[in-house]
């Protein structure tokens, strides 16, 4: 089982710096590791993934040694787990609105004690059964995790029984959906956006749970990390697209005298 660095940063009370990939783009795992990420959340939600784009994807992050995370809508319980079959290190699970919603994700993902995912071990995740299955559930509980995500104001009500769930790993804040249903579209400095975030973060703590969001800039970033968030995500493939393209375009226009 492939040590998580997420779990490693966690466990010394570091942030866990994530980028986001919306494309299959094979390069992007290890110029992100070279970079200093330690996980690249794969968009299967809202972005096309063919799942052989993805179970390559999932390999190119274990040659680079970076985390994979994959946020997922679906809810079936062996298309969960056969993704960390294939080597994910995370699942993120968007629109997750209480305990018992949260309690069914672990169950599907997590080994016994902690749930009842499905034993195989002939994956990428326990390097194909080249060493038995002995050590490989508890290896799996310890080394894989499980991210919920926080996107509307019946989530904010119940963050707290939903950090309580065993199995749970993290809480993520979904800020568009969020401020989307709190009526403040994309105000993130809303007082119900603040106090929502306030919200996650006191359930995280009281529960010792990891929490995040998604952030946009070095000031937001150690507010956040000042706050106790420690799965925080900055940059992707998308965003470096739509600040490269007009660079790029100014640059020819000066090559060419403004033509």
């Amino acid at each position: 089982m492939r040590p998580s660095l997420i779990r490693s940063r966690l466990r010394q009370d570091q942030a866990a710096r994530i980028v986001c990939l919306y494309y299959p783009t094979a390069m992007l795992p290890a110029h992100a590791a070279q970079a200093g990420f330690d996980a690249i959340w794969l968009d299967t939600e809202h972005s096309t993934w063919d799942r052989r784009e993805l179970q390559r994807l999932i390999a190119h992050h274990h040659l680079a040694n970076i985390d994979c995370i994959v946020r997922t809508g679906s809810r079936n319980a062996p298309e969960l787990y056969h993704l960390l079959e294939d080597g994910a290190t995370g699942l993120m699970i968007p629109h997750v609105n209480s305990a018992e919603d949260a309690a069914a994700l672990a169950r599907a993902v997590k080994f016994p004690p902690l749930g009842q995912r499905g034993l195989d071990g002939a994956g990428l995740d326990n390097n194909f059964y080249l060493a038995g299955t002995a050590g490989y559930p508890a290896a799996a509980n310890a080394e894989t995790f499980l991210i919920v995500q926080i996107e509307t104001p019946e989530a904010v009500a119940a963050a707290d029984a939903i950090a309580a769930v065993p199995g749970v790993d993290g809480l993520f804040i979904g800020p568009g959906d969020l401020s989307l249903r709190l009526g403040c579209p994309l105000d993130w400095a809303n007082p119900k956006m603040i106090a929502a975030e306030a919200a996650v973060a006191a359930a995280a703590a009281r529960h010792g749970k990891a929490w995040g969001r998604p952030s946009g800039s070095a000031e937001d970033i150690a507010a956040l990390a000042k706050k106790g968030a420690r799965l925080i995500a900055h940059g992707s493939d998308f965003g470096a697209v739509m600040k490269m393209m007009p660079a790029f375009a100014e640059t020819l226009r000066q090559g060419l005298g403004g033509t």
